[in-house]
């Protein structure tokens, strides 16, 4: 029980680290090297916890897409804000 609630934290601590960088990767041309750091820059910070936590690598595949789903969320908030002005 107590380590599937670090898990989830964890997944949803990698979803919330996510959310501001995908919101800033909408702002940079696809492929650049500022748009790669935004993907990748939360990677260490999410390691470092799960380390921390003493979480198993097996939850790999669960933080990425909670990363994956932050950074989507994220753009989808930024293109929704330029279109209401």
């Amino acid at each position: 029980m107590q380590e599937s609630l670090s898990v989830a934290g964890l997944v949803y601590l990698a979803f919330i680290i996510n959310v501001p960088c995908g919101y800033l990767r909408e702002n940079y041309k696809k492929f650049s090297p500022m748009w790669w750091i935004l993907i990748h820059i939360s990677i260490p910070v999410i390691v470092a916890l799960r380390i921390f936590v003493g979480i198993s690598w097996h939850v790999i595949p669960l933080t990425l897409g909670g990363s994956v789903a932050g950074q989507v969320v994220g753009g989808i908030i930024n293109r929704r804000r330029k279109q209401n002005g």
